[in-house]
């Protein structure tokens, strides 16, 4: 019982540095309240050349993306499992992914040079784009488990001795429209701003490349997990843009052809 309750601590520690980092998130994307944003710092003596900021920038984001995809792989968490209780698996990603979250915040070097800049009604229209982004973000890991996909629900079921069960294949409300509707919601928040400056359009620019060959990967370890039922549903949603390469008359039949 009391390792058990020491992984549910575990557990409860990293969900709650994951809400910190995803709430910091909030403000360093959007610049607002924190006190080092994507485009500013209250410290006004951590300026640093554009070379410099650059490149710290691309090795904080490059730090989270290794980390982020490696972890996520199956081959890595065999070789984690002969050391982490399966239980811990799940909160140990999600630890040090908000831990290198907080370091990018912390270490990041705004570029302020302005790009592109919109007022009035357009500007409103980003902004509100932006909060949809993080809006479907949220909402989407409640559609599918949310309490699973951050280790909460595996810690519950160690405390009470009951089998760690894995995920179904389920495609609810926005997975039927986009396959990957989390990554949608960050593609949102992070391009629909009001005002791009240079250190946000790197940020935008890394992290899009990364999500477009993370999600790559993503679907080799689905097909391999799911087979022929993500192969069928890969056919019939696209991946992150609604109604695009959608053949909705040959799935039609498909699934006609299915039924019978």
């Amino acid at each position: 019982m009391v390792s058990r309750l020491l992984i549910l601590l575990y557990a409860l520690v990293s969900y709650a540095l994951f809400t910190v980092s995803f709430l910091y998130a909030l403000g360093f994307v959007g610049n607002y309240v924190v006190p080092k944003s994507i485009d500013w710092s209250i410290d006004v003596g951590s300026s640093t050349n554009l070379g410099e900021a650059i490149v710290v920038n691309l090795l904080l984001m490059s730090l989270f993306a290794i980390q982020h995809s490696v972890m996520a792989r199956t081959g890595f968490k065999r070789w984690s499992a002969r050391f982490l209780p399966a239980a811990c698996e799940r909160s140990t990603y999600v630890l040090l992914s908000s831990l290198i979250l907080l370091l990018l915040f912390w270490q990041w070097r705004p570029i302020p040079t302005v790009i592109w800049q919109t007022d009035g009604f357009v500007a409103w229209l980003l902004t509100a784009a932006h909060w949809l982004g993080w809006l479907i973000t949220f909402a989407s890991t409640h559609m599918i488990d949310h309490f699973d996909l951050f280790g909460l629900r595996q810690a519950f079921s160690t405390l009470r001795g009951a089998e760690i069960l894995g995920q179904s294949f389920r495609t609810p409300l926005l997975y039927k429209i986009v396959r990957h509707p989390i990554m949608l919601g960050f593609l949102l928040a992070f391009w629909a701003t009001p005002v791009m400056t240079s250190g946000h359009l790197l940020f935008a620019l890394a992290n899009t490349a990364y999500i477009l060959v993370a999600l790559q990967f993503e679907e080799r370890d689905l097909i391999a997990a799911f087979g022929a039922t993500y192969q069928q549903y890969r056919q019939r949603v696209p991946m992150l843009v609604p109604g695009l390469f959608v053949r909705r008359q040959a799935d039609d039949h498909r699934s006609v052809g299915e039924s019978r």
